[in-house]
């Protein structure tokens, strides 16, 4: 008989826009992997209305509540309202285009248990571009994520992502509201200046690549436009870009 995981006292939080296919995925791989939550809320931000269709039909199969908005007003503007229509203690919040693994229910119960026994945490993350580079105290997979302004390297910064995470639901008061009608890029940074200035602690998952898994289909490629130098490989911009980083997030953070 295979195991059911009911993580009660945890919200599922999914940001939605115009990917109702890779909604439904998400959603799918979590009852496939027999993880029910106390709630699940998917916030969408103004999708075609063929989309919109989709996620009522979606919301029969699934029973998530859904938080809506008559246009597009931005990915802070999304995470805002969808975290205010949360009611648990605890919020896992999730984009759309991505999929649970299978190890991910034992993981997440581990997670679970360091909120539940650690008051201090704010939040735990699951899913990264890179390894954190300062972890510490291993439990389970988990580790301390050390940020000191004075080590090395500005990747340091990144303690806080938008990437899927376990956070409280108490969230907004202590690191404030997500910064609304700027560019994707400009609100997630924000945030991760404020999380580090208001002192955030937060647990990472080692084993990053293994708990989540970013798709992103021929029919519904990523929302998110990027500016060419920030992805670029060419050498010079490459050590611009890291330069630039350096001596922006250090000044941010000082000032």
């Amino acid at each position: 008989m295979e195991k059911e995981y009911d993580f009660k006292g945890v919200s599922l939080l999914v940001t939605h826009y115009n990917r109702s296919r890779s909604l439904e995925q998400l959603l799918r791989s979590f009852a496939e992997l027999n993880c029910r939550f106390e709630d699940i809320v998917v916030s969408d931000d103004g999708s075609k209305p063929e989309h919109i269709d989709y996620l009522h039909a979606l919301q029969s199969q699934f029973s998530f509540r859904l938080i809506t908005t008559p246009k597009n007003k931005g990915l802070g503007n999304n995470i805002n309202k969808g975290q205010d229509a949360v009611q648990t203690p605890l919020t896992l919040y999730v984009q759309e285009d991505f999929t649970p693994a299978a190890i991910f229910p034992e993981s997440f119960t581990h997670a679970l248990r360091l909120m539940n026994t650690r008051p201090e945490l704010d939040m735990v993350r699951f899913y990264a571009y890179f390894e954190y580079p300062y972890l510490k105290n291993p439990d389970n997979g988990f580790y301390d994520m050390g940020f000191k302004v004075w080590k090395p390297g500005y990747r340091k910064f990144y303690m806080y992502s938008d990437h899927p995470h376990l956070r409280r639901t108490s969230f907004f008061q202590k690191f404030g509201r997500y910064i609304e009608g700027q560019k994707g890029d400009f609100t997630e940074y924000s945030m991760m200046m404020s999380f580090l200035k208001n002192k955030g602690q937060a647990v990472f998952y080692k084993d990053f690549k293994n708990l989540f898994t970013q798709k992103n289909s021929e029919v519904e490629p990523s929302t998110m436009k990027r500016e060419e130098w920030r992805q670029s490989d060419n050498f010079f911009l490459s050590q611009v870009r890291h330069l630039y980083r350096h001596l922006k997030f250090n000044f941010d953070y000082l000032t």
